[in-house]
């Protein structure tokens, strides 16, 4: 009878379990209502769609923003060429840039500009009047940042450049790269035929339509020996670029698994100071960027040519170059951010929102008459600045709470600004509310005057 109590008082290991089974289940519950949440959270922080949250949130790409602290960067892209030596080997000691371009990538806009130098432009080097594709040769990164810098225009940054990445190419990296997706398609215009057996290079293609694969790219893209010379071998160049990027996008190349491929590839004949993380970020956040929006490209012409110790020059078009400048640092048009309810917009408390004005327009006092009428409805104002240049043309509103951007942008009485989100964590963590004030605002008050 002994045993038989000490067997009832001991309870069955399956009717244990089945009364943890509700235990593990709501804790599983909870831990997937905790990784949604946090999901959620994404998608209304940042903008991101239920498919980007979740990668984001179990694979952990960060977005843009994060990882350069800045919602734009400006990125040197050069081209450089190599020799063979004596033994049919190549090497890039001391190599030119043969492809020169300067690159605006715009992380809210998911937009990029490009302009293109023409390597034979008119500059002056260490003294030397020379071509512009020395600089690289003589002086690596550091001295083509500071002549191409110069000679764009561009204003010195923090770290004392003009350009806040590099990115050199070797001549093979094209090659690599067209293999690594399975050749593109290419429309050839004109008959081309040239062999340099000592430079390994041989290109021949009458017009049509050619599926290439990426010994012929790169052929196709070097190719200079025709009426047009390097201005349409610039052009061609920027046509592979276009093509490239749509065949990412229709084809599907721009998941995870081949980017990962991709940026492997790269690395093995690109020289860049961009990490691992900032190149998952941009190809994450590029993967559904329009082809019109990232692979545009301008070319700084000439208006005359000039005899140097080393060879020919071109003069550049000033006022041309002076324009393309002033696109690419100039503000980029920035994508809408979807509207928030109405009721969540009339709910916002204007004494609750922080407000930082900053003058974009280059319109004295337009920022204090902006600040002075949120003041008036109730708005604290944070503070009252100059932008970072006056060529907005739209106002913009950047915050982390669109719907108390878009009480702003009621409350301002600007129709036409633009909310969009801010996620720089850097100018973020204030939790304020920036209006840069756009020249929309000195025409929306011209028509106010004028009305009565």
């Amino acid at each position: 009878m002994a045993d038989a109590d000490t067997e009832d008082q001991t309870p069955p290991r399956r009717s244990l379990w089945r009364r943890a089974i509700p235990y593990v289940f709501s804790c599983a519950l909870i831990g997937v209502g905790l990784f949604f949440g946090a999901v959620a959270q994404r998608m209304v922080t940042h903008q991101e769609t239920f498919t980007d949250a979740i990668v984001r949130q179990i694979v952990h790409v960060p977005t843009p923003q994060e990882v350069f602290h800045r919602e734009r960067i400006y990125v040197m892209l050069l081209g450089i060429d190599y020799d063979y030596d004596d033994k049919d080997q190549p090497f890039s000691t001391h190599s030119r840039s043969d492809t020169i371009m300067a690159a605006g990538i715009d992380f809210p806009s998911k937009s990029t500009r490009l302009v293109s130098v023409l390597r034979d432009s008119d500059v002056t080097i260490q003294g030397r009047e020379t071509k512009i594709n020395g600089a690289y040769s003589l002086g690596g990164v550091k001295l083509a940042d500071s002549v191409i810098g110069d000679f764009l225009g561009m204003p010195v940054n923090a770290r004392g450049g003009h350009f806040d990445r590099y990115v050199v190419v070797r001549v093979n990296a094209l090659k690599d790269f067209v293999d690594a997706i399975g050749g593109i398609d290419v429309p050839v215009t004109e008959t081309m035929n040239y062999d340099d057996t000592w430079g390994h290079l041989h290109i021949h293609f009458k017009p049509g339509m050619y599926h290439m694969n990426g010994e012929q790219v790169q052929g196709y893209s070097r190719f200079r020996h025709d009426e047009c010379s390097d201005p349409c071998r610039t052009k061609r160049q920027q046509q592979v670029m276009r093509i490239l990027a749509a065949k990412l996008t229709h084809d599907k190349f721009n998941d995870l698994t081949h980017i990962g491929q991709l940026i492997g590839v790269f690395r093995r004949d690109v020289t860049t100071n961009m990490t691992t993380d900032e190149l998952k970020a941009l190809a994450w956040s590029f993967k559904d960027a329009k082809i019109a929006d990232i692979a545009h490209a301008d070319t700084i012409g000439y208006v005359d040519t000039k005899e140097t110790l080393d060879g020919e020059t071109v003069i550049p078009n000033e006022r041309q170059k002076t324009q393309l400048v002033a696109d690419l640092l100039g503000p980029y048009q920035t994508m809408p951010a979807p509207a928030p309810p109405t009721r969540a917009v009339a709910a916002v408390i204007p004494s609750a929102v922080h407000v930082v004005v900053e003058n974009g327009s280059g319109i004295r006092g337009a920022a204090n008459v902006v600040a002075a009428t949120l003041r008036t409805r109730g708005y604290v104002i944070d503070g009252i600045a100059n932008a970072d240049s006056f060529t907005y043309d739209t106002t913009l509103i950047r915050t982390s709470a669109l719907d108390a951007g878009a009480r702003v942008r009621a409350d301002i009485g600007i129709a036409g600004a633009s909310v969009t989100p801010q996620t720089v964590k850097s100018a973020a963590r204030d939790g304020a509310v920036h209006v840069i004030v756009g020249k929309d605002y000195a025409q929306q008050a011209q028509a106010a005057t004028a009305a009565p």
